[in-house]
C-alpha cells in the first residue's frame, strides 16, 4: 500500500509541475517545451522505480531502472559494437539504398501513367509483406551478416517513400505547369524546379515514417540469422538468459539511435522546407 502512495504522490507532484510550467508565460520558448517532456519522462521512471524496488517484483519480469542504467554503464563497449551493426551497417545502409530505389521508381513512374499504375499496387503489395516470412529468405540469399538486414529494410523503406514522392510530384496545379510552359521549360527544369520542391514535405513524411521502419526492420531481420553480435541477436540471447536487464539496454539504444534518426530527418526537413506553412 505504500509504494502505490508513494507514486501516486510522485504522479501528483510531476504532473502540478508540469501543469505550472505549461501555463506560464515563458511556455512558449523552446528551454519549457523540453522541461516539460524531460520532467514526465523522469516522473515515469521514478515511479517504475518505486513500485518494482517496493513490491519486491523479480527482475526476471521487470527489472528496476536502477539495474538498467547499470548494466548500461557497464556493457557500453558490447551495446556500441551492437549499434553499429544493427544501425550503422544494417539499418542505415538499407535506409538508404531504399530511399534511392524509391526516388528513381517514383520519377519512371511520373513520366510514365503505364507505370503509375503498375508499380504502386506492386508496391503496396511488397509493404504488406510479413518481415517474419521475408527475413528468413534473405538470410539464405545474403546470408547471416548486415548485408541480409539491408535488404529487409530496403524492403521496407521502399513503399511509404515512394507513395508519398509519387503523390508529392502530382502536387503542383496545372496552372503552375501550365506557366513553366510558357517559358518554355521542359520535363526535367519542371521537375528540377518546381515541382520537386514542391514535393519535399511528401517525400519528407515518407522519409520520416521509413525511419521507425528501418530500425525495426534491422532488428527483427536479426532474430532469424545473425553473427553474434547485433541489438536483435542480443535481445533474443538476453531473453533466453532471463538477464532483462540487458534487453532493456538495448531497448534505449534503439529508442535513443530511433529519436536521433527522426529528430535529424526532422531537422533537415525544416532547413529544406522553410517556406512551407508547416513549419512557420
Amino acid at each position: 500500500m505504500t509504494a502505490w502512495i508513494l507514486a501516486i504522490a510522485i504522479w501528483a507532484a510531476g504532473w502540478y509541475l508540469n501543469h505550472r510550467l505549461a501555463h506560464a508565460a515563458l511556455s512558449d520558448s523552446r528551454a519549457y517545451a523540453l522541461l516539460i517532456p524531460i520532467i514526465f519522462g523522469v516522473t515515469l521512471i521514478l515511479m517504475w522505480e518505486v513500485l518494482v524496488t517496493m513490491l519486491d517484483v523479480s527482475a526476471v519480469i521487470l527489472p528496476p531502472p536502477s539495474m538498467i542504467s547499470a548494466r548500461f554503464a557497464e556493457s557500453l563497449p558490447l551495446l556500441w559494437a551492437d549499434f553499429e551493426q544493427t544501425i550503422v551497417k544494417g539499418a542505415m545502409t538499407g535506409y538508404v539504398i531504399g530511399a534511392l530505389a524509391a526516388f528513381a521508381v517514383a520519377i519512371l513512374a511520373d513520366r510514365s501513367p503505364f507505370l503509375t499504375k503498375g508499380i504502386l499496387p506492386v508496391g503496396a503489395f511488397m509493404a504488406a509483406l510479413p518481415i517474419v516470412g521475408t527475413a528468413p529468405i534473405f538470410v539464405k540469399w545474403l546470408g547471416s551478416d548486415w548485408q541480409s538486414k539491408a535488404a529487409v529494410v530496403g524492403v521496407m523503406v521502399f513503399f511509404p517513400i515512394l507513395v508519398n514522392t509519387v503523390a508529392g510530384l502530382k502536387d503542383t496545379s496545372a496552372m503552375q505547369r501550365d506557366l513553366m510552359r510558357t517559358y518554355g521549360a521542359g520535363y526535367w527544369p519542371t521537375l528540377l524546379k518546381l515541382r520537386l520542391p514542391a514535393a519535399m514535405p511528401f517525400i519528407f513524411n515518407g522519409l520520416k515514417i521509413a525511419t521507425t521502419l528501418a530500425l525495426i526492420g534491422a532488428i527483427v531481420a536479426e532474430f532469424f540469422g545473425s553473427p553474434t553480435l547485433g541489438m536483435g541477436f542480443r535481445i533474443s540471447t538476453s531473453v533466453g538468459q532471463l538477464a532483462l536487464d540487458m534487453v532493456w539496454a538495448e531497448i534505449i539504444v534503439a529508442a535513443i539511435a530511433g529519436s536521433v534518426f527522426y529528430g535529424a530527418m526532422a531537422l533537415i526537413e525544416k532547413r529544406v522546407t522553410f517556406w512551407h506553412p508547416s513549419q512557420r
